[in-house]
């Protein structure tokens, strides 16, 4: 997928049900992230540690940021121990932190996911260790395109960390515990020596009953594409199946980015002002064939017919962008500005100049 158009590139049993396994952790990102820019919490707030999110108390299989009894840790650590090594009881350690309890919490994750619509997603807890969660990789696409719109700043401080160490600094009694050195499981991250050029993200994971599952993010040049890999039968699978689909998808296609030429104003009737100014309802931008390469034309294409009052952002037309091999794209145009009521007078001069040009385009 274009991360930038959401166009879908390549798509094979994208509607199959698969346990997103810590695929899952994402989601609950994405919460303790809007938390924070919603001033609720902070990346620097110290995160209660209650018995359920210790490390000894997580189910068996569990990855781990290791958890214990008398830790102190922050809001951004526990959020990279869910980043980097997966950490279950990171998962359940923001889950508790984020809401009074985990029915409340898994509850905002399934309205969030129904809020983007991923009609076949549905969360039974934040770590995605349970059987019983449940996607597609067509619904985690549409999710991680979200979630990189919202946070984009999480690729530079949580998914790219190739490393986590933990605890730093915390300590229980005086004897400071060991730290325990952790690598990021996402290996097609591109470290400078290693990886797959551009991948800075996103998410692993794994369970018996799902497979190998991967989100990817890579951008190179102006070009950002999303890969989802759910059900893979071996690690290595995975890896290859996810470096294959972006190197095809850049081989293959880019995101063009497009200057809309000076726009026309348009002729508004029975208005106080009689030409209203246009903007792009979006930015004009489109998935091509790397192998695409003219010159576009751009041409506006305006609604007749429009009569005030109208309220600002009103649709008024589109911006139609061709080359020699024919249309690339559309845009719609919208009103900049409110267009408001004319006079009585102008609106009956209006009525007769609007008829008598009917009746000349005929």
């Amino acid at each position: 997928m274009d991360a930038a158009t959401g166009t879908v590139l390549y798509s094979a049993g994208s509607d199959l049900v698969i346990p997103p396994a810590s695929l899952a952790k994402l989601m609950t990102i994405h919460l303790a992230l809007r938390e924070t820019k919603a001033g609720g919490k902070s990346l620097d707030g110290l995160v209660d540690l209650p018995p359920e999110s210790w490390a000894e108390n997580q189910p068996p299989r569990s990855s781990l940021m290791f958890l214990g009894r008398g830790q102190k840790v922050t809001l951004g650590e526990i959020l990279l121990g869910m980043a980097v090594p997966s950490g279950n009881d990171a998962a359940v350690a923001a889950a508790l932190y984020l809401a009074p309890d985990m029915k409340h919490f898994v509850s905002r994750m399934n309205a969030e996911a129904e809020r983007l619509g991923m009609g076949s997603t549905r969360f039974t807890e934040p770590s995605g260790i349970s059987a019983e969660n449940a996607t597609t990789a067509m619904d985690f696409a549409l999710f991680c395109r979200a979630y990189l719109q919202e946070h984009p700043e999480s690729l530079g401080f949580l998914h790219s960390s190739p490393l986590f160490a933990y605890p730093l600094a915390a300590h229980t009694g005086s004897i400071p515990p060991r730290t325990i050195l952790q690598y990021n499981h996402n290996g097609l991250l591109d470290t400078g020596s290693g990886g797959v050029p551009g991948v800075d993200g996103l998410k692993t994971g794994h369970i018996r009953e799902a497979g190998y599952n991967i989100a990817l993010s890579a951008k190179r040049g102006e070009t950002r594409l999303i890969a989802v890999i759910l059900g893979s039968k071996t690690e290595g699978d995975r890896s290859r199946d996810g470096e294959a689909l972006l190197e095809w998808g850049f081989a293959n296609f880019k995101t063009r980015y497009f200057e809309a030429a000076p726009l026309p104003r348009i002729r508004i009737w029975g208005g106080g002002e009689k030409y209203a100014a246009l903007k792009a309802a979006s930015a004009p931008v489109c998935t091509v064939s790397v192998y695409r390469a003219g010159e576009p034309e751009q041409a506006a294409e305006l609604s007749t017919g429009l009569w005030a009052p109208l309220p600002a952002g009103a649709w008024a037309g589109v911006l139609v962008i061709r080359d020699e091999t024919g249309e690339i794209l559309r845009v719609s145009l919208v009103l900049e500005k409110e267009a408001e009521r004319g006079t009585i007078f102008r609106r009956i001069l209006d009525r007769i100049g609007f008829f008598i040009k009917k009746l000349l385009d005929r």
